[in-house]
Order: C-alpha cells, then sequence, then structure tokens
C-alpha cells in the first residue's frame, strides 16, 4: 500500500459515493457522473485502491434466498479487557464464517457479533459448541433479528460531499 493521499477533493468523494452505490459502474459511466474523462477517472479510482480508501468490491447477496433464514446479533463479555484477552478471541471468532461482523466496543459488553445461520438449530448448534466454548468468555446474550428494513453499504459520503 502506498502512502495515503492526504486530501480528496470533491471528485474523488464523488467516485467513492458512486463506487459505493454501484460498485460494478463501467468507468465510462463513472466518468459522466463525475464529470472528467475516462483516463484520468480510471487514474483517481487506481490510486484510492492503492491509498486503501477502496478496500474492495462484492455483492449484496440475499441471504435468505440461499438459506440462511437466522440472523442473530450476540453480546459477548469476557474475563478481562487485557489486550491478550482480547485478541485471543478476536482470533478464535475469526475463523468461523458463521460470524459476519465482530465489533469490540467499550462499555459492559466487550463484543457485538453478528451470526447468520440456516435455521435455529444451527444457530443453537453453533452457540453451544463454538461461541460458548471460546478463550475467556463469561457471558453470551442473543438477539434475534426478526426483520431489517435499512442495510446501507459503506459511509454517508454524500454529507461531505
Amino acid at each position: 500500500m502506498k502512502t495515503l493521499k492526504t486530501k480528496l477533493d470533491k471528485i474523488d468523494f464523488q467516485i467513492l459515493s458512486n463506487l459505493q452505490t454501484n460498485g460494478r459502474i463501467s468507468n465510462v459511466e463513472l466518468a459522466n457522473l463525475v464529470d472528467i474523462s475516462p483516463p484520468p477517472c480510471l487514474r483517481r479510482v487506481k490510486a484510492l485502491e492503492d491509498n486503501g480508501y477502496i478496500k474492495g468490491y462484492n455483492a449484496d447477496v440475499n441471504a435468505e434466498l440461499i438459506g440462511f433464514k437466522v440472523t442473530v446479533f450476540v453480546f459477548v463479555g469476557l474475563e478481562s479487557q487485557a489486550e491478550s484477552d482480547l485478541q485471543i478471541f478476536e482470533n478464535y471468532i475469526s475463523v468461523f464464517p458463521e460470524v459476519r461482523e465482530c465489533h469490540m466496543l467499550v462499555g459492559e459488553i466487550d463484543f457485538l457479533l453478528k451470526i447468520v445461520a440456516k435455521d435455529w438449530d444451527d444457530f443453537q448448534k453453533f452457540l453451544t459448541t463454538k461461541l460458548t466454548q471460546a478463550p475467556r468468555v463469561t457471558h453470551v446474550k442473543t438477539s434475534l433479528n426478526i426483520r431489517s428494513n435499512k442495510r446501507l453499504p459503506g459511509v454517508p459520503i454524500e454529507v461531505i460531499i
């Protein structure tokens, strides 16, 4: 990775906003939207990628349609908040594909996990055989997601453009 560009301009933010909304947009379409020609647009996108502003591209897959009917948010407490204990937990949990997100929090809960499973039985099996067996875990609380009505990718770039 190269040194981060210190200041993004309006065109950079417009490129990021458009790619965040539609990562499959062609360079020509993107260049038209940000009102520059395609070659400099491509150079800017490449620079944004090289400098870490764009971490990757992915498809937003419909979990339910491919059989993942259960999403659970799990609050995990550890024995201590020593950096070594936090790292041990993060390393342990990182190998499980069911764990789609892992966030370390400040407050009475140490970690918030987003876990997907095919059904409730699969989630319970994961919970009892893997998650509660994790090193240094003292307590686990779960909240079953009933529905989601807003999921936006990335960050609200439009508030800074």
